[in-house]
């Protein structure tokens, strides 16, 4: 076989490419108990729970954990129809553990309760939940010519590393599968947040 001097690098800087794509894409698949079906999405918090933490480097913490302490807010759509967040998404239902992130009702807000300052993730949060979540998936919806996943933060839409959205203060998260027309508009800047959160 004959490659052309400048065409070997390239080639090969693409091969490289993929197989680093497919090894993120894949490692977060590959946790346990990852749900890749249709919503609705219950907490996911049985027996896979503690094994997920673990193999994405949470805890689980035999309580909440206050030295940081913040909290999001997010809205999760389908097709322009709202999905529920459920509640107890990171908590054990025998209420032995709870990991750093997690949802104790439906209203969207996430936790970030840890005994250590660092930044956490959407990517991270998705994990914890054992809900599939990249740039191509939701759940069991991937895109197709016409429907995506978007995601916007504090009103702007998020067009790259999706998953590396850092979970900072306040921070309100849309997040959609669809078509770009299937989307509530305007996106809002900011959700409210309850008196003390």
């Amino acid at each position: 076989m004959i490659v052309h001097r400048f065409g070997l690098v390239p080639l090969v800087l693409a091969l490289a490419i993929a197989a680093a794509t497919a090894s993120t894409a894949g490692s977060a698949s590959a946790l346990p108990g990852m749900m890749t079906g249709k919503a609705p999405w219950g907490p996911n918090d049985g027996s896979t729970l503690k094994p997920r933490l673990k193999a994405i480097g949470l805890h689980a913490l035999p309580k909440e954990a206050l030295k940081m302490h913040i909290h999001q807010r997010m809205a999760l759509l389908v097709d322009g129809q709202f999905a529920p967040i459920p509640p107890g998404i990171g908590i054990d239902a025998n209420g032995k553990f709870i990991a750093e992130l997690h949802t104790h009702d439906s209203s969207g807000i996430i936790h970030v309760e840890s005994p250590v300052n660092r930044d956490y993730t959407l990517g991270e949060f998705f994990d914890v939940w054992g809900l599939r979540f990249s740039s191509h998936c939701l759940g069991g919806y991937c895109e197709t010519a016409m429907k995506h996943v978007f995601v916007w933060a504090n009103g702007k839409r998020v067009k790259k590393n999706i998953r590396n959205i850092v979970l900072s203060d306040h921070l309100s998260l849309v997040v959609a599968y669809g078509t770009l027309a299937s989307v509530p508009k305007p996106i809002p800047p900011h959700f409210p947040f309850p008196k003390g959160y």
